[in-house]
Parts: structure tokens; C-alpha cells; sequence
């Protein structure tokens, strides 16, 4: 692992000079672009590449597990990587904010060059911070402003950070009031935001409610949701789209006509994704197996309509409950990822996609390796997984491994990315922006906690083939 020696910058946004890549470089080895970082998957966009000045930026946090975490520990960070040179400097917009992963900031590229950085704290205060860039150099930012919840939280916490474009309006999705799905609405490209309401609301059901990923495209934004956290309450998924005309069902069926603005309906409303208690149809080893308590992974529409999503659920069907003789969780060893895939004019078809394996960590049940879609071509995923998808074998740690099918999810083709790796490899992220190449980022070490980790994100750049 690479040392990363402090460069001059400005005071307030300290930069760490981390790895150079070669130009031209035909390898398939990752180079580590970040020695102290992870990311939690409520967020997006994480990772943004702009083409026009061959940048890809990408957020994180530092731990204080991590490499320096005495200095560098709950930073809010930023990975700036120049595509052109291999150069990558790391920006703190925030120093020692939380050791948390929830804390990771969305991205937004805004029309006149510069960027956007949005982030919260894990619930443990009520605002929502921003900062924005110089024009065209996401090394230097502005000063942080903030946006105060608690005259609509009553000071119990915000979440996460979600920035997407409806009809030339921000919004950013956050979970908030009654930890709901909720939004701040910006008509100035995110230099002010305002509150615009709940999105979803329903009675509070263990930790939090329902858990939403998010995807923008020209004139909607679709999300999949959760009723609550897979540990209090066993999941179903939800499918719904906004636009001009409000919330909508899979069909364009009407549930709200003017969302965020009264009451807000329930996620059950909207079109169901994944049932809680389902059994796969097909599939060799997954035929029969009932699914239960499951999260959302991933979610990307492609220019033709058509839209992707990946969900995660349990196959032991085991709640989450304390074994009586240790007092510790008794852990879920069999999680299962599954596609969706949804084509204009028609419905939704699922299918298996990989064995998940066991939790991630044993006070996390439902944690995963996690997938990523590539947002420019919706046949191809990247998984982290301990089960080899070619043959359902165990692995010593969680791989990286791509996936291509020709037949809109029914079958994979499996293509390992790592291999015989001594630690594991997590949380892969695809980033939009470039279409030419795949800018394919995840994070690899030993988590034993969203808020203890030691980790490296890396980046693998691969030309694309079709």
C-alpha cells in the first residue's frame, strides 16, 4: 500500500497526493487512489466522472481505523483523479466531521462547471452540509453552508444525501422527519435549499423506515424503497417514478399528484418489487427458496426507458434475534442478490442473479458485498461476493467479479476482476460520466464496522469491449 505524503493546498482543504497511473496503461491491476476511505450505498452520486476536464471525482470518509486516523479520522473527503495524468489528490471538506461511512457526500456536476458536495452526519445532528467548487477544479471549494432540520425532525437526526434533477429543480433526498424519505428542493443549482416535504411516511417500525435508491434521467427520477431496516421488519421493494405529474406506480398509475407538498403516501403504494415471503421460479439452486427482508442494492435507467435494479434479500428466512445462550445475534448466513429488469411498455421481470453469502458483519445482518449496474449499459454489473458465481463455490474473501448477461438478466456470464485476494473487496461503484470507459471504483481491507474500518479505495479504468 502506497504512503500518502501531504501537499501544499489550501488550509481549509487539506490534499494528500496518493498514486500516478501511467498513461495509456493497458493493465487490469487497480491503483489505490485513497488509502483511508469507505462509503455507505444511500447515496448517489458518489462517484461522478466529467468529461470535458478528464476528471472523475469520487466521495468517502476516513476512519479513525484507518491509515493516519489519529489525524484523519471522520473526514469528509473527496478523491480528485486526473484521467489524463493518474494524478490523485484527496480534498477534506470537512475535517474530522464523524467516523462514520453514512457521512459520504453526493456529488452533483452543475451546469456551469463547477461541483456540488452535499452530506450529513448519521443522525446524530439535524443539518445538512454543502460546499461548492471553484469553476471546473474540484480541489478547491467554498466555504460549508448548512440547511437546519430540526424545526421538522424535532432534532432527532438526519441521514444521508441524495442530489438529482427533476425539470431543472435539485432535490435533495435525505431521510429525516420521522426518519422518512424527505426532501430539500434548490431552483439555484444548489447555491440555497429550501425544505419541500416528506416523500413517503408511515408508522416507525424498529430503527428507521424505508431505504431508497435513486436514479435521474431527462424528466423523472425512479426510485426502488423499503418499508423499513431488514433487521426490524421483514421487506418487501417498491418501484414508483417521479415527473411533472407526481408519483407514480411501475404503470404510471397516479399515487400522489403533488408529492412532497401535503401528506404523503405510504411506499406500499407503489408498485411491488420484490415480495417479502416470494420464491424464485427458476434458477437451478434457487428454485423454491423464500426470500425475506430485503434492501435495495442498486437502481439505473438506461436512454430507451428500460431500468435495472438489483435487490438483495435473505434465503434462511432467519430473523434477527439475540441466541438466547450468547446474547449476539444469531447470524444470517445465506443472502441472495437478484435482478430486475424493467422494459418500456412492459413489467417487471426478476431473476437470481449471485449467492451474497453470510453478513457482512455479524451486528449487520443484511449487510452485503454489494453490486453495481453500469450506468451505460444496463447488461453489464459488477458484484462483491464470497460465493465464485461460476461454480458456487466459497471464497476466502469477498471478489470482485463482472457480469454480463445476453438475455436481460435471465443468464450470467461471470468474468473475476480479483482474485486470491488477502483481504476483502467491497462496495463496487461504477461512475457515470464517461460512456467511453468503464471507471469502476470499490474499497478493500478489513471493516469491522461502518464506523471502524481499514480501508483503500482503488479504481480500475477498462475500455469498453461492445
Amino acid at each position: 500500500m502506497p504512503s500518502a505524503a501531504r501537499t501544499g493546498n489550501l488550509v481549509r482543504n487539506p490534499t494528500r497526493k496518493v498514486a500516478m497511473l501511467r498513461r495509456n496503461d493497458t493493465s487490469t491491476m487497480p491503483i489505490v487512489v485513497n488509502d483511508n476511505a469507505a462509503w455507505c450505498w444511500f447515496q448517489d452520486e458518489r462517484a461522478l466522472v466529467d468529461p470535458t476536464s478528464n476528471l472523475l471525482v469520487v466521495g468517502s470518509i476516513a476512519s479513525t481505523g484507518g491509515v493516519d486516523g489519529e489525524q484523519r479520522g471522520g473526514n469528509v473527503e473527496v478523491t480528485v483523479v486526473d484521467l489524463s495524468t493518474g494524478t490523485a489528490d484527496i480534498v477534506v471538506l470537512h475535517e474530522r466531521h464523524e467516523s462514520d461511512d453514512h457521512d459520504v457526500p453526493a456529488l452533483w456536476r452543475r451546469r456551469d462547471g463547477r461541483w456540488l458536495a452535499m452530506y450529513t452526519r448519521h443522525k446524530t445532528d439535524d443539518l445538512t452540509r454543502w460546499r461548492i467548487s471553484e469553476p471546473h477544479d474540484p480541489r478547491r471549494w467554498g466555504p460549508e453552508h448548512t440547511f437546519d432540520w430540526s424545526a421538522h425532525t424535532g432534532g432527532l437526526g438526519v441521514t444521508y444525501s441524495n442530489v438529482h434533477e427533476l425539470d431543472g429543480r435539485l432535490y435533495c433526498f435525505a431521510r429525516a422527519v420521522n426518519d422518512d424519505q424527505c426532501a430539500l428542493v434548490s431552483d439555484d443549482d444548489g447555491d440555497t435549499w429550501n425544505y419541500a416535504g416528506k416523500l413517503f411516511t408511515r408508522p416507525k417500525v424498529g430503527y428507521v423506515n424505508g431505504y431508497t435508491r435513486y436514479v435521474s434521467s431527462p424528466g423523472r427520477i425512479d426510485l426502488i424503497t423499503t418499508d423499513h431496516h431488514p433487521r426490524d421488519y421483514d421487506n418487501s421493494v417498491y418501484h414508483g417514478f417521479l415527473d411533472a405529474d407526481g408519483l407514480h406506480r411501475t404503470d404510471g398509475a397516479v399515487v400522489d399528484p403533488h408529492p412532497l407538498r401535503g401528506d404523503a403516501p405510504s411506499q406500499v403504494e407503489l408498485t411491488t418489487l420484490v415480495a417479502a415471503g416470494s420464491r424464485m421460479p427458476d434458477g437451478a439452486s434457487w428454485a423454491g427458496d423464500r426470500l425475506s427482508h430485503c434492501w435495495t442494492v442498486d437502481v439505473r435507467r438506461a436512454p430507451d426507458g428500460t431500468v435495472a435494479a438489483v435487490v438483495s434479500a435473505r434465503a434462511d428466512d432467519g430473523p434477527a434475534h439475540p441466541d438466547e445462550a450468547t446474547e449476539r445475534l444469531r447470524p444470517v448466513l445465506d443472502h441472495r442478490f437478484l435482478f430486475a429488469r424493467l422494459t418500456p411498455g412492459g413489467s417487471w421481470q426478476v431473476h437470481p442473479l449471485a449467492l451474497a453469502g453470510p453478513g457482512l458483519l455479524p451486528h449487520e445482518q443484511d449487510y452485503t458485498g454489494l453490486v453495481a449496474i453500469d450506468p451505460d449499459d444496463l447488461d453489464s454489473l459488477y458484484v462483491s461476493t464470497p460465493i465464485d458465481p461460476r461454480d458456487d463455490q466459497p471464497l476466502a474473501h469477498h471478489e470482485i467479479f463482472h457480469g454480463h448477461t445476453d438475455d436481460d438478466g435471465a443468464t450470467w456470464a461471470w468474468t473475476p476482476v480479483t482474485e486470491d485476494s488477502d483481504v476483502d473487496n467491497l462496495r463496487p461503484i461504477v461512475a457515470p460520466g464517461d460512456p467511453s470507459a468503464v471507471s469502476l471504483l470499490w474499497f478493500r481491507g478489513d471493516m469491522a464496522s461502518s464506523q471502524g474500518y481499514r480501508c483503500e479505495a482503488v479504481l480500475l479504468r477498462l475500455p469498453r469491449t461492445g
